[in-house]
């Protein structure tokens, strides 16, 4: 069991090594074209580079948890989910690799001689968050490149075409190379170990039992890390409680909200260790998806190729307005006006847009309850001098395709936020629902939430949008209302903003 694990010290020699190697980004567009006709060989190809990239990405993670500062690594709950990351990170690098037959072994080059393997999938192209401040101009000093506040350049391009980074970074994405206090650490791009064209026989019986075994670790470890968003904002919680914050004040606030010199640091990581989970649970659900479900012609794995915008959002909004309703105690919560074409499609991971949008509209439909009261209906329609029969202000969704974006704008009549509170309105764990806490046995997945309280929604869904190339902005008109644009890069090719 996780709970009774230790990190032993040759566990750490080993973290540290795999930590000193740079992250691989990969894009929507390769991951699409690389599973459109999945084969034993593509999937084994597939198992053979995660199993290089997760310890990687893992050792990061488990080594960032361990060296947080003003002592949140002391957290119980946050070494938790330390060990928890050490272990999935042991499993795999213990994994047992392929092993083939000699005969078995002479088919598979025989057959590799004979077809053309030179065949790659197109590059990624850098991801645009990586040249945003984690804050960027809603809350903090824009201009910066990601990371850039801790003294580090992830993914900047330095001087004559070279990449810098601290080996935390994702440098070109492609896995050319990492710099790290001077010692360069190779890899092979990852359109030449991920992607590479893989030959179409029979394969052996070895290479399907290698990539159901590796499916079946792939799965274990994503359930155990199920509950990591909650089980992390529990320790956050216990950091705030040792420090004497009150809750629900959020981080990254800085002195004069009683942080000290710690908020922005623990802002910083937060963004760092969600973007991170974010590709990690993408990369695991992909290749679960792929090597468990049925071939369906509009999904590869988890992406849906022709992901329908209109039924995505319809479905966000029946299902926040039934959680509004429940909360309220409402017979019928805020009207929602959609306005989209019904037949808009691209490529995506339906469940990263429904979160987004969902997590958006639990907020414009609390702040239009919570600013005309829960039974405004019932009192507007009563009042016979409300021209026909008045209600709540409808909550408009416009959804708009570009050449290269497709952008949703969400509009309430909530009354807007005060300018002094934009900033706060981006930091994890603020909130202005009292009373909210995390229950110690709460194991919610990162989609299930309550109406309000955790102060995660929209700093996760900023990260999900920013995830695949796209981005989340808001804009308030203090007194009146809100609006937020929700923009997804329809192009698909910008790798992931690995931290």
């Amino acid at each position: 069991m996780s709970a009774a694990f230790r990190i032993s010290p040759a566990l750490w020699d080993k973290i540290h090594h795999f930590a000193s190697f740079p992250q691989t980004g990969v894009s929507l567009q390769q991951m699409v074209l690389f599973g459109q006709h999945p084969s034993q060989g593509t999937l084994m190809k597939a198992s053979q580079f995660l199993a290089q990239e997760l310890p990687v990405r893992l050792a990061h993670r488990v080594k960032e948890l361990d060296e947080l500062p003003h002592n949140l690594s002391d957290m119980t709950s946050i070494r938790k989910v330390k060990n928890w990351y050490a272990q999935s990170f042991e499993e795999l690098i213990n994994f047992p690799p392929l092993s083939l037959s000699p005969a078995a072994r002479q088919s598979l080059f025989a057959h590799s001689d004979k077809e053309n393997m030179n065949i790659y999938l197109p590059e990624s192209l850098p991801n645009p968050s990586l040249v945003t401040s984690y804050l960027d101009g809603d809350g903090a000093a824009g201009g910066l490149t990601y990371g850039e506040k801790e003294g580090v350049v992830y993914g900047g391009k330095v001087g004559g075409g070279t990449y810098k980074g601290n080996g935390n970074g994702n440098n070109n994405g492609n896995g050319v190379c990492g710099v790290r206090n001077g010692n360069v650490k190779l890899r092979v791009a990852v359109e030449r170990r991920y992607y590479a064209q893989t030959p179409s026989h029979v394969y052996p019986p070895e290479v399907h039992d290698y990539n159901a075994r590796f499916t079946k670790t792939l799965d274990a470890i994503k359930r155990r890390h199920d509950p990591t968003v909650t089980t992390v904002a529990q320790g956050v919680f216990e950091w705030q409680r040792a420090k004497g914050i009150k809750p629900g004040m959020g981080v990254g606030l800085g002195h004069r909200h009683g942080y000290g010199a710690g908020g922005g640091e623990v802002q910083a990581w937060l963004d760092r260790f969600y973007m991170s989970r974010i590709g990690i649970r993408f990369l695991i659900g992909q290749h679960v998806a792929l090597n468990t479900q049925q071939p369906h012609k509009d999904y590869v794995g988890i992406i849906c190729t022709q992901a329908n915008i209109h039924d995505i959002l319809q479905e966000a909004i029946e299902n926040a307005r039934f959680v509004c309703e429940e909360h309220y105690a409402m017979f019928r919560g805020p009207p929602v006006q959609l306005i989209c074409p019904p037949d808009l499609t691209f490529a995506y991971v339906p469940g990263h847009l429904s979160h987004i949008v969902f997590e958006l509209l639990k907020n414009s439909l609390r702040a239009v309850v919570e600013r005309f009261g829960a039974d405004y209906e019932d009192r507007a329609a009563n009042d016979s001098a409300s021209a026909g029969g008045g209600g709540y202000p409808p909550i408009k969704v416009i959804v708009v395709e570009g050449s290269e974006d497709i952008t949703i704008k969400i509009s309430d009549e909530g009354g807007g936020i005060p300018r002094s509170a934009i900033p706060l309105i981006w930091t994890y764990m603020y909130t202005t629902m009292a009373g909210q806490s995390i229950d110690q046995d709460f194991q919610a997945g990162d989609f299930e939430a309550p109406m309000a309280g955790f102060g995660y929604g929209l700093p996760l869904s900023r990260l999900y949008a920013r995830y695949f190339g796209g981005d989340l902005r808001l804009i308030s008109m203090d007194g009146f209302g809100t609006d937020v644009y929700i923009h997804l890069n329809k192009l698909s090719s910008s790798r992931e903003p690995l931290p």
